[in-house]
């Protein structure tokens, strides 16, 4: 009876918990080990990404800017010379070349020359818009931006810094007599001149190459050209990072501004379809924005960023005399004086300009 009732009876609970693998200390190192290395190596390739865009936002704020070779006296015959003037917020001395007009004259052409390049900007070449100026009787200053400076160099801050050196390059026309201004901008110079805009009514018409502004977009654009990197998050770290590096965010370039601004005098818009920096779209856009009867765009079907003068140099100087003569800053015989464009062009790239330049001109 007994042992019946012993084979009846159910095993005690304790019996049915089964007892829990042992873990040797052996197998929780390994396990320690791999979690360590997968994420060290996750960590490894987090901190190659974000010194890649460290490295992206140091170049870009450091353009690598060749010496200053020549001058306009060797380069064009232009008497010139040498000026030392402030940045409006006096943050520092700029300096350049004051080419004065043959005959007395009240009306200058200030270049602002773009992102890694001097007053020279040579691809483009800024002597040969120099000296055309000068033969419609234009003084004429070619400065350096601080990043391009011999002396005391800065980083490039995308028009921040330098829409305040431009302006001081303004008041230098107007400290030496000048009535009309003119500022002729190219690139980051052309997207520094509209910064400045804002913030003067000394300038009387500006003529804008391949406007580049430095905003989210752009910037991804240009990162793009090299690189392929996602969107997001490159931007928020090259948005983050960019401060660090350089001062500026891009919350402090008024680009949303500039965007939408319909400004009180005539600009002149040249750009490129083929171009690789800056999309033409951009120009087209701001110059949608202008109501001034005056203002224009001229996009070029197959020019390239900043060579428009170089692709089609006949054509370019036309389309620029035009407009100032519209101005009343260029005396008609002057603006269709073919001795004086066949000279000037003499040392040019010979004109490539056909019907596939399309002439886009609006307000």
């Amino acid at each position: 009876m007994s042992s019946t009732l012993q084979k009846n009876a159910k095993p005690h609970s304790s019996e049915l918990e089964e007892t829990p693998p042992v873990v040797s200390p052996r197998q929780i190192r390994i396990k320690h080990v791999v979690v360590a290395f997968v994420l060290s190596i996750v960590f490894f390739f987090l901190f190659c990404f974000v010194a890649l865009h460290a490295y992206i936002a140091w170049v870009l704020s450091n353009p690598t800017v060749a010496s200053v070779y020549s001058n306009p006296m060797q380069a064009k015959g232009m008497a010139y010379e040498d000026v030392t003037f402030p940045a409006a917020d006096d943050s520092r001395m700029m300096q350049g070349w004051y080419i004065p007009a043959e005959q007395k004259s009240s009306k200058t052409i200030v270049f602002s020359h773009g992102y890694g390049a001097n007053r020279e900007e040579t691809w483009i070449p800024m002597y040969d818009l120099a000296h055309y100026a000068h033969k419609l009787n234009f003084n004429v200053i070619m400065f350096d931006y601080g990043f391009a400076a011999k002396t005391n160099k800065e980083v490039a801050t995308g028009g921040k810094k330098e829409s305040q050196q431009l302006l001081g390059a303004i008041q230098l026309a107007k400290q030496k007599g000048s009535q009309e201004i003119v500022v002729w901008g190219f690139s980051m110079g052309a997207g520094t001149a509209l910064q400045a805009g804002l913030k003067t009514k000394d300038v009387t018409a500006m003529i804008l190459d391949s406007t580049f502004l430095l905003e989210p977009d752009t910037l991804y654009y240009n990162i793009q050209q090299q690189l392929d990197l996602p969107r997001h998050p490159s931007l928020e770290i090259l948005e983050f990072l960019l401060p660090i590096v350089n001062g500026t965010s891009l919350n402090q370039i008024p680009y949303q501004q500039v965007k939408k601004e319909d400004y009180p005098f005539p600009i002149f818009f040249i750009h490129g379809t083929n171009d690789d920096k800056a999309p033409y779209q951009i120009a087209e856009q701001l110059a949608a924005n202008q109501t001034n009867p005056d203002s224009g765009s001229w996009v070029i079907q197959g020019a390239h960023h900043e060579l428009e003068f170089r692709e089609h140099p006949r054509e370019y100087l036309r389309k620029v005399s035009d407009f100032l003569s519209s101005l009343n800053l260029a005396e008609e015989e002057d603006v269709n004086n073919e001795p004086l464009l066949n000279d000037e062009l003499s040392n040019s790239p010979s004109d490539t300009s056909s019907s596939t330049a399309k002439d886009a001109n609006s307000k």
